[in-house]
This record gives C-alpha cells, structure tokens and sequence, in this order.
C-alpha cells in the first residue's frame, strides 16, 4: 500500500513550482501535475527522478485558460487517486495585452483565478473526504494594486488595456485569489481541510516574458540574487506540508517569514467575498460538479 501523501499541483514545470515539486518529491509525496506541455512535464519528471528516484508522477494534461479542460483534468485527478492530501493552486501569469480566451475571458482572469476555482470545485469532495488536507493558491501583494473590485463586472471584463494598465488587472486577478481562500476557508471550517494562499514574493524567473529584454533582465536580477524564486517555493511548501498551518482557515502568509498578511481592503469584507463567490458560481455553472451547491 502506497502511503506517500499525494500532492496534485498546477504550475509546476517551470519557476518557484519546479522548485517546489522538487521539494515536494525529496520529502516523499506522490505527485499529481497539471500541465498544458507534455515535453515539459517530461523534463520535470526526469530531473524529479535525479533528485528523488522512484517518485511517482502523474501528468493531467489541461489548458488551464480553458475551463471545460480545467473540469476535465479535476474529473481525471478524481478518477486517479482515492485520496488527495494537497492541491497546490500555483499556475498563473501577468499578460502585458489583452487576449481573451475561446471561452470569452480575460486570459489572466481565467489562468490566475478561474481555473483554480474551477479545479478546487473539482476536487473539493475528494479532499474532504481525504482529510486532514489542504488547499495553497499562490496569491500576490500585487493584489494591493487593484484598485476596486466589483465582482459582476470584474470577472467578465475583457476590455483592452496597456502595458502599464496591465498592473491593476494582474492584482485585481490575485484579489480574487485571496477572497477565494479566505470565503473557501469558511466553508470548509470544522472539515479537516486546510485553506491558505500566499504571496510568493518578487520572482525573477520567467519576468515579463512579453517585455522587451526580459531575458537579460531576469539574468541580471539572478545574478544580483533579486527575484529568488526559492523564496516562493519555499512558502507554497510550507504551507502544503508544515503542522503550524493545518488548521488554517483562510489564512494568507509571506515568503520568507511566512508572517500572516491581511487580504487588501477593498476585498477583505465577509460580504464582498461572498458575492465573489456566488458570482463565480453561477459564472461556470455549466461546467460544475452535478451535484455541487
């Protein structure tokens, strides 16, 4: 009987989550990724099983921009494994133009929070059936820079935007984040299953790949030991495996120190995270889980 803990993950063949699947693997958990690029996913598993031979993996092809995959992929985890221990919410992105997927969202609206939405929907039952588990979204303090939130419009907004409008759009993606995790907390209280998200920190790796230059910035960055991304695979750790935060509830914690961080104003209120929510809801109705509420 296999007892390692199984750990289903988004987001982790490149940056702060390779760095933390590595982790994840030297520690003895079973691996579950989610991943758009099988070669990719290949060259994760290799370099896994250098560090930490033996290490199962299983790969779930999905294009996290999709929702209709991110239901699929759930649906497939669900299928695999009899239990989950953790699901790692880590995938996301800071597009610098507007692009809007086939099924009309804004891109980063649907990778940064709708699919983890969507794929923790997916697994919510499984997870509470599994407990104690635990449930980590990478959020960010660039949250701080949304401005306003106002879930009916926000979470259908597909209006164009500039490089430097883009700032409050990726914040505004990473609020959503936290609202989740603090309303997903509630919910789940009294459950055994743990609910937290974090801010990663800056991370150089994979810097604004649309700007112009960013390659030799990023370098630049490294060799000035700014942007470590193994700060934020640090935390996303942590919080996935450590007994201070098993009985967290919504908790939202910093890289390095993993001190506890308050979600920003304008989405911090019970009310507000609530309608978040009930609007995400009926949002992706279609796509739900039949017998989910």
């Amino acid at each position: 009987m296999d007892v390692r803990p199984v750990i289903v993950m988004t987001g982790a063949t490149n940056g702060m989550g390779r760095l933390a699947a590595l982790d994840l693997a030297r520690r003895g958990a079973r691996l579950g990724i989610v991943a758009r690029s099988r070669p990719k996913a290949d060259a994760l598993r290799q370099e896994i099983e250098q560090v930490a031979p033996g290490t199962p993996i299983d790969v779930f092809p999905a294009d996290l921009s999709l929702l209709a995959e991110v239901r699929r992929a759930g649906e497939e985890i669900t299928a695999h494994y009899p239990r989950i221990d953790v699901l790692i919410n880590n995938a996301g992105l800071h597009a610098f133009s507007a692009r809007v997927t086939s099924d009309g969202y804004a891109e980063m609206t649907a990778v940064n929070y709708l699919a983890p939405w969507v794929l923790t929907d997916a697994l919510r039952d499984r997870l509470t059936a599994s407990a104690p588990a635990r449930i980590v979204t990478v959020a960010s303090r660039a949250s701080l820079r949304a401005g306003t939130i106002d879930p009916l419009k926000d979470l259908t907004d597909t209006a164009d935007f500039t490089r430097r409008g883009s700032s409050p759009r990726y914040g505004r993606s990473k609020l959503m984040d936290i609202m989740f995790t603090q309303e997903l907390g509630r919910q789940l209280q009294g459950t055994g299953v743990a609910v937290t998200c974090c801010c990663p920190g800056f991370n150089a790796t994979g810097l604004g790949r649309e700007l112009p230059l960013a390659g030799a910035l990023e370098k630049v960055l490294a060799a000035l030991n700014i942007g470590n991304p193994q700060h934020g695979a640090d935390i996303i750790v942590k919080l996935a495996t450590d007994p201070e935060f098993a009985g967290s509830a919504g908790g939202y914690f910093a890289a390095k120190t993993a001190e506890p961080l308050q979600c920003p104003e304008i989405g911090r209120g019970e009310a507000v995270q609530r309608s978040l929510w009930e609007a995400t809801a009926e949002l992706v109705h279609d796509i739900r889980r039949p017998h989910s509420a």
